[in-house]
């Protein structure tokens, strides 16, 4: 696992994470969250923090540096995208779509994610990137008891939408 320089990502750097950046990928995730579309996180920031930490050798991690700062990151194990998500103020920059792209590259099989169905932006990101709505439900299995749907990318999808 080398770091790479996704084309065109104009300074992006993507390289596996380490321990060291797990405050760098909760603060990520927190201000993601915060400004996305969807129901605000239920757990403090520290509680994140300590969720990734202790959770961190339980799926692979890759971060995108720009000028040295992490911007974004990509949690995930064979078969599911756990996390994706890119600061604020660097989205809509291709950060987003470079991580998913890496996912893609080590999971030529497939994987799929859990997007909230509320989360509009999120949803067509996935969509204008091959994957497909597969599932959906009332939330009552997820923490924030709130609508969800699980996306699929399957193998030798080619971009479009569902």
């Amino acid at each position: 696992m080398t770091p790479t320089e996704p084309s065109g990502g104009a300074g992006l750097l993507l390289r596996p994470a380490v321990p060291a950046d797990v405050p760098a990928i909760a603060a990520v995730q927190v201000a993601a969250r915060a400004a996305a579309a969807m129901p605000p996180g239920i757990h403090r920031p520290e509680e994140v923090r300590s969720y990734l930490a202790a959770n961190f050798a339980t799926a692979e991690s890759w971060v995108a540096e720009a000028a040295g700062e992490v911007v974004g990151y990509a949690r995930f194990t064979r078969t599911w995208l756990n996390d994706l998500y890119v600061d604020p103020a660097h989205q809509g920059a291709g950060v987003g779509g470079a991580l998913l792209e890496l996912v893609k590259a080590r999971h030529p099989g497939g994987f799929s994610l859990w997007v909230f169905e509320q989360n509009a932006p999120a949803r067509a990101f996935y969509a204008a990137r091959g994957l497909v709505e597969r599932e959906h439900t009332d939330g009552s299995d997820n923490e924030e008891r709130e609508p969800d749907l699980r996306m699929e990318w399957p193998p030798g999808s080619v971009g479009g939408s569902a």
